[in-house]
């Protein structure tokens, strides 16, 4: 059984700090305020943000901002040992118990917080071992520093490693309207088979970031929707990945303002059967089979 509930949409904050946009504290801490005024409470991060530095620079902003622990929701990842912000000569996984206990612990003290509400496995390691990983998440429990477990980017057959020794709540993969792979290959049939709650990373897809035929195709239909619809182009995109009847949860990056306070108008949109569809044909380029 889930202990948290998150947002139906989540604040990811990958591009906040080192990586983007370099916020400082006062502007971190206004960020998090106007996500929560507009009901986005659940905040993604991963140890490796920034160069390792941005759940730091989080933490201060969150302790500026005043806003109460329990009315947040804070997200974290770990496993990915990079060259930048570390020692390594090498990138690599480390999913060792020691590792990922230290990891959750330095990630808690960053983000000035007692416990995550969800640890995710960053990326499958082929060295990975389920029972090491499972001692891990259950002393991480016990000891309340993590509240529930998931993965991110894992196929079914590594998940179902990993649920053979401990519970799996999510599993975050890429999901959008320009890479709709996992509704077809049995990755989202999967998690609704098992009760895993997808989060999808990039759910706007490749749409406002690429000049190809495929993006062309989906933003002459989208001044249509738009027009019709009343909303920007992004929140369609987002309603589109929302109405998938697996529950997926999108994680948006935007730092705009204007943009954050339009995305949860996502979760009411009433996008018709055949819109929906619309979108994907124009992605795909063909009629659906």
């Amino acid at each position: 059984m889930k202990n948290t509930i998150l947002s139906p949409v989540v604040a990811g904050t990958m591009n906040w700090g080192a990586w983007d946009k370099k916020l400082n504290t006062s502007e971190m801490a206004h960020l998090i305020r106007i996500c929560v005024e507009h009901k986005i409470t659940s905040f993604d991060h991963a140890d490796i943000y920034g160069g390792y530095t941005t759940e730091t620079e989080f933490g201060h902003g969150f302790r500026a901002s005043g806003i109460a622990r329990d009315s947040i929701q804070l997200i974290s990842k770990c496993g990915i040992q990079h060259t930048e912000g570390r020692p390594n000569t090498l990138k690599h996984y480390d999913y060792s118990k020691e590792y990922i206990i230290w990891s959750v612990e330095n990630s808690l003290k960053n983000l000035q917080t007692d416990y995550l509400d969800v640890l995710l496995l960053h990326r499958p390691s082929p060295l990975m071992q389920a029972d090491e990983i499972a001692a891990a998440v259950e002393q991480l429990k016990a000891q309340g520093k993590i509240r529930d477990f998931g993965l991110s980017n894992f196929t079914n057959s590594q998940t179902d490693l990993i649920r053979q020794r401990t519970e799996v709540h999510y599993n975050q993969i890429q999901f959008s309207a320009t890479h709709f792979q996992p509704m077809l290959d049995g990755s989202l049939d999967y998690m609704q088979v098992h009760n895993i709650t997808p989060m999808s990373w990039n759910p706007l897809g490749t749409v406002f970031r690429e000049d190809i035929e495929q993006t062309r195709r989906l933003k002459k239909l989208l001044v249509q929707l738009v027009e019709k619809y009343e909303v920007g182009s992004d929140t369609l995109l987002l309603a589109w990945v929302l109405k998938h009847p697996a529950g997926v949860i999108p994680v948006a990056g935007t730092v705009n303002i204007a943009r954050i306070q339009q995305l949860m108008k996502a979760v009411e949109l009433p996008l018709t059967d055949l819109d929906w569809f619309a979108i994907w044909t124009e992605s795909m380029g063909n009629k659906v089979p």
